[in-house]
């Protein structure tokens, strides 16, 4: 069974911390902030709170939520599958990095019917800590799959 594999704990708590620490921030950035106002941090960061209909980057806003939270839901049971055959040193980072965040905007789409972004760099699109979660995982398993001979 898959969740019965030694490395689905990790997963599953690599998963859970970057959930946690995405609906804090969105929940945050949704009590203090309106939708299209702008903090800037520092001279090339900034916190404006944006709501995405959409998938990444505002593509496909467009498509029903419930079509979205399916094909999201799907994409978190394949993850799981996924994680608990890889068997590369960091793999259960990597999916668990990308399991969180799915499961951060996955949760923003059934709860308020979009997902909150709030990290605003130059030139582009405004993202969240999900998001971040999701990118770097992506990046960690293409990375470990070249180096690791595709992944077995």
């Amino acid at each position: 069974m898959i969740l019965l594999r030694r490395s689905t704990p990790r997963i599953l708590l690599v998963a859970l911390v970057v959930f946690v620490l995405d609906q804090v921030s969105k929940a945050l950035v949704v009590a203090r902030m309106r939708v299209g106002e702008e903090i800037e941090v520092f001279p090339l960061l900034a916190l404006e709170r944006t709501s995405n209909t959409g998938v990444a980057f505002g593509l496909a806003s467009d498509v029903p939520p419930l079509a979205l939270a399916l094909l999201a839901s799907v994409i978190v049971l394949l993850l799981l599958i996924l994680g608990s055959r890889l068997k590369w040193r960091g793999s259960s980072l990597a999916i668990g990095l990308v399991l969180g965040g799915a499961l951060g905007n996955l949760a923003d789409r059934i709860f308020r019917g979009s997902v909150v972004d709030f990290i605003a760099v130059p030139y582009w699109p405004t993202f969240n800590l999900a998001d971040v979660g999701i990118t770097t995982g992506v990046v960690l398993l293409l990375v470990g799959s070249l180096r690791s001979g595709g992944g077995r």
